[in-house]
């Protein structure tokens, strides 16, 4: 299987939401500081199917587990 390297933007695409870098700042801007007692799935602004595949990536240790790691921390950082 060939590896490649995922970012924000494509992580995203990925669940269906706006991609750019502006909807991503705005995304982070709106949802930040994610409280500590959530975990990154028990955030309340995902839908289903964007945690089904947020948890199956993370549980793999696929290839997006980085990127999503990467989200993640921006969400817990205060804006």
């Amino acid at each position: 299987m060939e590896k490649f390297p995922h970012h924000l933007n494509a992580l995203f695409a990925q669940l269906g939401l706006a991609s750019g870098d502006d909807d991503i700042a705005a995304f982070i801007m709106k949802h930040a500081p994610l409280p500590s007692h959530f975990s990154l799935l028990e955030a309340p602004f995902w839908t289903e199917n964007q945690v089904a595949f947020l948890r199956e990536e993370l549980e793999e240790d696929a290839d997006w587990a980085e990127v999503i790691d990467q989200l993640d921390v921006a969400l817990r950082a205060m804006p």
